[in-house]
């Protein structure tokens, strides 16, 4: 075969395969999508992932569902869709829990960043740092000055290790170079009322359950855990203003297909989300909730997540984390 016919077979080929990748795009939704979400429902980024794919299944004409898979730390609906057809039909709601995974447990069936082709992001929930006011803090120096003034007699509450709330606190613990005590509870509700009581030094928790207790006063909000401030809290520093630009901790949701689905079907439920998130309804929907909009491209989010995975590991490291079997 001459090297001109091979070239017109080369370009047809590469013709035929993109014709064939924008068909599959167009056509996709043909039916049901289902949406694994790890954890219980009503969890955070159960919710939120809930409010915008109902709004992507009213644009497509298209049923997405969401099954709640929890157990393992998340671990166990991750790893169903990690086995799953990259047919663009089953979605993980992706999130930082997960990422700690890695850095919790050593029997994982799934790599984070191998097993998943990220899709989109879907906002971050700030986490706020509150303290009693009976402990008379006003600001994150205050604090600090506070636990460096009795080390090892300082202590912060978690909804267990490895949580948002463990992993926030232990980078301000880093950040301030400060000597704190690890004190984790059954769950967030547990951890909220030492902390309220006085008996627990200080907690990081996201901003809509902590809101109430903070505007009746009988906790004091002394910053928040993201870089810009918070829309619910507007007159609360982060720790970036507090000076310590390293205590910065993301707690984010998104959406992920298996690794290996098409770019194109990837890169049109991308689009819908985004288009889901720009409408006033689900904005309003999701800033109720406390959760600030992220926007970032299918890179740009293939590489936060990847990241995350990163620096979780390496925090898990620092505070010599132990996995679980």
């Amino acid at each position: 075969m001459s090297a001109f016919k091979w070239q017109c077979r080369a370009l047809a080929a590469l013709v035929v395969c993109a014709a064939s990748a924008a068909a599959t795009a167009q056509v996709w939704p043909s039916r049901t999508v289902q949406a694994i979400s790890p954890f219980t429902a009503g969890s955070a980024n159960d919710v939120v992932a809930r409010v915008v794919l109902e709004a992507v299944s009213r644009q497509l004409g298209q049923a997405f569902v969401v099954e709640n898979r929890p157990g393992a730390g998340g671990s166990i609906g991750a790893e169903f869709v990690a086995k799953a057809a990259p047919d663009g039909y089953t979605i993980l709601l992706n999130s930082a829990s997960l990422s700690s995974q890695v850095a919790l447990r050593n029997d994982l069936k799934y790599d984070p960043v191998r097993d998943f082709a990220p899709v989109a992001m879907l906002g971050i929930s700030p986490s706020v740092l509150v303290a009693a006011p009976s402990k008379g803090w006003k600001s994150v120096a205050d604090l600090v000055a506070a636990a460096k003034a009795k080390p090892s007699d300082f202590t912060f509450a978690s909804a267990g290790p490895g949580s948002a709330s463990h992993m926030a606190a232990e980078r301000l613990r880093l950040a301030a170079n400060i000597d704190v005590r690890h004190i984790p509870f059954r769950g967030p509700v547990e951890a909220f009322t030492e902390v309220i009581s006085g008996r627990v030094d200080f907690y990081f928790l996201p901003i809509a359950p902590a809101l109430a207790n903070i505007r009746n006063g009988k906790v004091v909000a002394l910053a928040v855990s993201t870089p810009t401030r918070a829309g619910l809290l507007p007159e609360v520093p982060t720790v970036v203003e507090a000076g310590y630009p390293s205590a910065q901790y993301l707690f984010w949701g998104g959406l992920a297909f298996p690794a290996g689905a098409p770019r194109e079907i990837i890169d049109k439920l991308h689009a819908e989300a985004n288009k889901a998130l720009s409408a006033p309804a689900v904005k309003d929907r999701l800033a109720a909730l406390g959760v600030e909009q992220m926007p970032m491209s299918v890179d740009e989010f293939t590489r936060f997540c990847r990241d995350d995975v990163t620096s979780t590991v390496k925090l898990a490291r620092d505070i010599n984390l132990v996995p679980a079997n």
